[in-house]
């Protein structure tokens, strides 16, 4: 059986923490992460009527998009609230909660990608790339190791730009030291400084897999003290980021606005004033992105749709593009299938299950004109 710790690291693989905002709150809240998960219930936003059915279901492990202390200053657990009463009631089951919000939501393949395939949409790409989440590793190694350490540390995720795996650059040169007492050295005898023919290897690597790349490279060293550096870079990350873009089919706005609300089955559709008949170009951003409009602007989007926004932000795309308001929910519950996606493909050997039921916490009343 597998542990509460070995689907979040699997899970995470994809959608490290690291990715997520500086005020986010994704992670294990409750549970112990040794213990074995029975099943998984998969929800948008954690309920009390989401844990009687993880509890009816035999499912120990619940994971949601929204964090259940996403900010939320907890300071008791007395069951003052719904938030407190959620987390008293898992704990009294043993269930463990789990949350993937912003590093999901920066995912290539995440929420965003999904509305994309939903929508129809082509040529798909991150919006807006993060940055700083990128770094540089420049180490030397005797030309006769330089083959076997590339390998070890692309294989260990470094060297990757777009399309592209196993990236470096190489430059030979010579390399001097002089081993002292109590070394022992690889080439070279101690007490003499040694010219050693070496080859300075750089790559980049996405910085939460720093730790992991170094290991692999001081594993297939075969120096005693192994030189290198790291750099901070600032070049975009392709693979994480706010939005996508993409191309549709050539359609008027009123069938695109039609199609919108049948993808995400909702009830009420905000927009702007529309600046073109047609639409070729698309942009998403599930959830509150309001932020994320001029970006749009700037990529030439013909629309573009995110879950809420506030009312001034009508203003600010008059002339510019399309937006439309889809409704937080409809626009995040694509959640739900990323993660039953990814956990089917893994593992088989206990009960994956999505909420059932509508628990989009607004209603909508449709007057009748």
């Amino acid at each position: 059986m597998a542990t509460i710790r070995e689907v979040i690291s699997y899970l995470e693989s994809f959608m490290p923490r690291t990715y997520q905002e500086s005020w986010d709150n994704s992670g294990l809240h409750t549970g112990n992460p040794d213990s074995e998960v029975s099943g998984v219930m998969l929800t948008v936003d954690l309920t009390e009527e989401v844990l009687d059915q993880a509890i009816d279901n035999n499912c120990n492990l619940i994971i949601s998009h929204h964090p259940i202390l996403f900010a939320r200053f907890i300071k008791n657990l007395t069951g003052s609230n719904n938030y407190e009463k959620i987390i008293i009631k898992a704990i009294k089951h043993d269930l463990a909660l789990y949350s993937m919000h912003t590093n999901l939501d920066f995912w290539e393949k995440g929420i965003n990608y999904r509305i994309c395939q939903a929508l129809g949409l082509v040529n798909c790409k991150i919006l807006k790339p993060l940055k700083g989440y990128i770094k540089k590793l420049v180490t030397f190694v005797p030309e006769s190791h330089a083959e076997k350490v590339r390998e070890a540390i692309f294989s260990a995720g470094a060297g990757h730009i777009g399309n592209y795996d196993s990236c470096s650059y190489n430059i030979h040169g010579q390399g001097s030291f002089r081993a002292l007492d109590g070394a022992n050295p690889f080439v070279g005898e101690v007490g003499k400084i040694h010219f050693e023919p070496e080859v300075r290897i750089e790559t980049i690597l996405p910085a939460h897999l720093t730790s992991r790349v170094i290991s692999a490279m001081l594993e297939a060293h075969p120096y005693e003290e192994v030189a290198y550096d790291i750099y901070p870079l600032e070049n975009e990350n392709p693979r994480f980021g706010l939005g996508m873009i993409g191309d549709i089919d050539e359609i008027s706005y009123k069938d695109f606005l039609e199609k919108v609300a049948k993808v995400f089955d909702s009830a009420v559709l905000q927009y702007s004033k529309p600046v073109k008949e047609t639409i070729k170009k698309v942009a998403i951003c599930s959830g509150g992105c309001g932020m994320i409009i001029n970006d749009a602007i700037a990529a030439g989007s013909d629309a573009l749709i995110i879950g809420e926004t506030d009312y001034h932000k009508f203003f600010d795309v008059r002339g510019n593009l399309l937006l439309v308001t889809a409704g937080h929910y409809e626009t995040e519950k694509f959640a739900i299938d990323v993660f039953y996606d990814l956990l089917k493909e893994k593992f088989n050997n206990f009960a994956i299950r999505k909420i059932k039921g509508d628990y989009n916490l607004i209603n909508y009343y449709i007057k009748n004109f």
